[in-house]
């Protein structure tokens, strides 16, 4: 594209997963050797928000009794050392060249930890970059960051053996402080949790006064918080059950952690589908997490998705590309692989505009990005088309969007392709709106319905729409072009769009 044309992408900005430095992120494969999991994923990076082409996951508990031995668990590292095998014939066969393999607590703190580490590279040919705790810490702020650029607070990142602690603000990683409270660590401390929980409040006493945080929101990242916040939603009866940007409230996870004390854990287990290594850790991690709140005083607590591994793939993006809106950048993707008319999206944005005046700057990305995924489940057959795009939308995964973001955005792309959401299977989800959000939803998803199909290819040289919500007024002004588009199908859905706004209408001739 010639730099003349620099501006054509208006607010949406120039694409960039077409950029030589985006495209080079594509297939990238990183594997975290931890403590209590060993896990290989590769991503399609070019855009801004990872797609997730390749994940999976062994948990081999290779730090199990370290603290106790001073060494890499035998059976874990048995366990460990076939997984990294698998895992480089994994890469070879999808064209990786070059597989990232970063360990943590456990294989930085086992004297047999260097020993591993020449065992795996002479049998798999794969280097093991051994973190220390502050780099862990870093790259783990750096995961977040790259989920929720606008993260604010301490990311407390949870292991088998170490638990890291980090400061983020301003799209940075300020200070940051390694523990010895990962689970497996502390199941050597103390025989009770009143020992336990005195062990830990010194060690965070000494946290709080390097990170010198209170009242902040606290970013969670690994397994065995992973766990306890799906339970929280269990507890809750909570409809949505996407972790990632999922909230807390101190007293309401306290109340959670209650009743994880008073339940049978196997119970537990077959209701959330978590593993028999992973639950075993989580009262532990529960000991750890009330200490946290006492000291910290936290103003809310918000699970990650992202951590580590994604902190990797923001270390290898250019700086042009962490500064795009993970959102906006993963919806324009979808659309330029899965729409009919890719681009079509930026111009139904605009011949929407009108509609919305006074929005905040949040709800506009979201038009924006309802705008840019409206035709990407055209595929799906008519009848189950609606409740596609809805569980695209809420179960998506995307960064950059919170519950009631993903249930708003889900929503308005059901009415793209349906009138009425009465009688959806999707209606329990719908309680995370309020009622006048839900009538937002419908008029962007009516709206999304008329101007994709009033005209393919521009609707703004069909016509334009001029809305007066003081006199409830809602104008169609149609080209010469527009005047021939505008047939009775289209009428119809103009007239839907009005309903929803309870409006009246008017047609005219654009001046």
């Amino acid at each position: 594209m010639s730099e003349d044309h620099d501006d054509d992408h208006g607010p949406f900005g120039r694409p960039l997963f077409d950029d030589a430095s985006a495209r080079a992120l594509s297939r990238v494969g990183v594997v975290d050797v931890g403590s209590n999991s060993v896990r290989m994923v590769v991503f399609d990076g070019a855009a801004r928000s990872p797609a997730y082409f390749y994940n999976e996951k062994l948990m081999c508990g290779l730090g199990k009794g370290l603290a106790e031995t001073g060494k890499l668990n035998p059976e874990g590292r048995r366990r460990a050392l076939l997984a990294l095998k698998r895992f480089s014939l994994l890469a070879k066969g999808m064209g990786i060249e070059t597989l990232t393999v970063v360990a943590t607590a456990a294989a930085r703190e086992a004297s047999d930890g260097p020993e591993f580490q020449a065992e795996v590279l002479a049998q798999t040919g794969l280097k093991i970059w051994v973190v220390d705790g502050d780099e862990e810490a870093r790259l783990s702020a750096q995961g977040v960051l790259l989920g929720w650029p606008d993260a604010k607070g301490i990311v407390c990142d949870i292991g088998g053996n170490s638990m890291e602690l980090a400061k983020i603000g301003g799209g940075t990683v300020g200070q940051r402080v390694s523990t010895p409270l990962g689970p497996f660590r502390l199941q050597q401390v103390g025989d009770t949790p009143k020992k336990r929980a005195a062990h830990i409040d010194r060690i965070l006493k000494d946290c709080q006064a390097k990170l010198n945080s209170e009242g902040e929101r606290i970013y969670l990242v690994g397994g065995s918080w992973r766990v306890i916040a799906r339970l929280d939603m269990e507890r809750r009866g909570y409809p949505l059950t996407v972790l990632h940007e999922y909230r807390m409230l101190p007293k309401d996870l306290l109340e959670t952690m209650d009743w994880i004390a008073a339940s049978d854990l196997s119970q537990l287990r077959s209701k959330t589908g978590t593993g028999v290594e992973r639950m075993e850790l989580v009262p532990l991690a529960c000991e750890v997490m009330r200490e946290l709140i006492k000291m910290l005083k936290p103003s809310e607590i918000d699970v990650s998705a992202y951590g580590i591994r994604e902190g990797l793939l923001f270390e290898q993006m250019p700086e042009k590309l962490r500064a795009r809106d993970p959102l906006i950048e993963a919806a324009r993707m979808a659309e330029k692989l899965s729409s009919r008319i890719p681009g079509f999206g930026k111009k139904l944005y605009e011949f929407l505009l009108p509609l919305f005046p006074e929005v905040s700057e949040e709800r506009l990305r979201l038009i924006k990005t309802a705008c840019l995924l409206h035709d990407t489940t055209w595929r799906a057959h008519p009848d189950y088309r609606a409740e596609a795009c809805f569980d695209n939308a809420t179960r998506a995964n995307l960064g950059g969007l919170d519950h009631p973001g993903r249930v708003f955005l889900g929503l308005a792309l059901l009415h793209r392709y349906k009138n009425s959401r009465n009688g959806s299977r999707m209606e329990p989800l719908f309680k995370l709106l309020r009622e006048d959000e839900l009538l937002d939803a419908e008029v962007l998803g009516k709206a999304m319905r008329f101007g994709a199909m009033f005209s393919v290819g521009d609707p703004r040289r069909a016509g334009r729409m001029v809305w007066q919500p003081a006199t409830r007024l809602l104008e169609l002004q149609l080209t010469e072009e527009g005047r021939g588009l505008f047939g009775e199908v289209a009428e119809a859905r103009f007239n839907s769009l009005a309903q929803a706004l309870k409006a009246q209408t008017s047609l005219g001739v654009q001046p």
